[in-house]
């Protein structure tokens, strides 16, 4: 079984990484600050400007280390890899199946089903949670209509319905995604998904916990010898890990939502962590990346239960699992790829 390590996040925007030996040296204005032994680490994400030097990437590549650079608004610029891991049949079973509308489709359907099934969980759990301070008969009829699309998608064989099936579920989902933000309104007032840039606090808290859990599918499925950049869901685009978006989906849920709802819901965080700028961009001040950064890597170590393998894992390990997973299927190892349902 895989170990989950730490992940280094250099959050101040001044920071130029470099290698020393056997570790990695945070420098600031040419001056060692910080030290961190590679050995414990098992990715590097840099939401500063300076990079860093060709010795350490080159370390990280050789290490298997993951090493992401990220504006320090959280948009995701480039990630260091080393030679490609895995077997080339592999990855050429993937591209064949990305080329293949029926089998692309059975796995692309198994995705959606996890990530309506874990939405609609999610609803359960608030209306079980918080019922006497919710409209407890809004969240009844959206949760049933949730679970009539369930069937649907498991029997289509359509990508272009799978896709509209998987938008009226997402429709579904955030309509009372307001309701289940108990924290500081009207601060924290969602009024539905906008992004580039996020035009509010609570979408820029959802934008930057989806940022890093596309980082973390990307690495999984890149550890397993999976092509992050050719998905069966997501259309192929210059640039875009189309695979990590797909398994990110069913994971978004219960991995990046419910997260964002915790910080808020338990006034982690609030007014003082975010910027505003002039054209109505909101995003993460340092202070509030810091204190996001760290509530998440307390979070990817809690222990759960897997639904699948019945084994106790940590959080963090879940997008591995779902990659390995994914990898079996295509081998034909498995009949189909089960995904992550949430319980």
């Amino acid at each position: 079984m895989k170990h989950l390590l730490n992940t280094l996040f250099v959050t101040s925007e001044d920071i130029y990484l470099s290698l020393d030996g056997e570790n990695v040296v945070a420098n600031r204005e040419r001056q060692e600050i910080a030290r961190y032994p590679l050995h414990t680490l098992d990715g590097i994400i840099s939401f500063s400007y300076p990079g860093a030097s060709p010795a350490l990437m080159g370390a990280c590549a050789k290490r298997d280390i993951s090493l992401a650079f990220c504006t320090p608004r959280g948009r995701f610029l480039a990630r260091v890899t080393g030679a490609s891991s895995g077997n080339v049949l592999l990855r050429r079973t993937q591209y064949r199946i990305a080329d293949d509308p029926g089998p692309c489709c059975r796995i692309a359907r198994n995705m959606i089903l996890g990530k309506i099934y874990n939405a609609r969980w999610s609803i359960e759990r608030t209306r079980r949670d918080h019922g006497l301070r919710l409209d407890a008969d809004r969240f009844s009829s959206v949760s049933s209509k949730m679970k009539v699309l369930l069937p649907q998608v498991a029997e289509e064989a359509s990508l272009d319905n799978l896709r509209g099936l998987e938008g009226a579920g997402a429709t579904l989902y955030f309509s009372v995604f307001d309701q289940m933000i108990l924290g500081e309104k009207p601060l924290f007032q969602f009024s539905g998904r906008n992004r580039r840039p996020p035009q509010d606090p609570i979408n820029a808290l959802l934008s930057f916990a989806y940022s890093l859990l596309t980082h973390d599918c990307a690495s999984a499925l890149e550890s397993v010898g999976l092509d992050s950049y050719v998905g069966f869901l997501h259309r192929d685009r210059p640039g875009r890990t189309s695979l990590a978006l797909d398994l990110m989906e069913e994971l978004r849920p219960c991995m990046a939502d419910r997260f964002v709802l915790t910080l808020v819901n338990n006034r982690v965080v609030g007014n003082s962590d975010f910027d505003i700028r002039e054209n109505g961009a909101v995003f993460l001040n340092d202070t509030g990346r810091r204190t996001f950064l760290k509530h998440w890597q307390t979070r990817k170590q809690e222990i759960l239960t897997h639904p699948y393998l019945h084994e106790k894992l940590p959080w963090g390990l879940v997008p591995y699992i779902q990659a390995l997973l994914l990898a079996r299927c295509l081998r034909g190892d498995l009949d189909s790829y089960p995904p992550f349902l949430w319980k």
